[in-house]
């Protein structure tokens, strides 16, 4: 199992934690998901034989959040 924490901008709500805990969530591989709204932070747990960083910068780009 992997850790990652992503810095992720743009998220501003209880909305946002939901839409992006929610698609992470459902990658699979990915064991656990927690969103820090005020510290703008997404911390992953996941495993790196199903899925790969990219993957999950991709998913949160896709729900219209800035990954840096």
């Amino acid at each position: 199992m992997q850790n990652v924490t992503l810095n992720v901008q743009g998220m501003s709500c209880g909305h946002c934690v939901k839409a992006v805990e929610g698609s992470v969530g459902e990658l699979t591989g990915v064991e656990q998901v927690t969103v820090n709204l005020e510290a703008a932070t997404v911390a992953v747990a996941f495993d790196e034989a199903q899925v790969t960083v990219e993957k999950i910068k991709e998913t949160i780009d896709d729900q219209g959040y800035d990954v840096k």
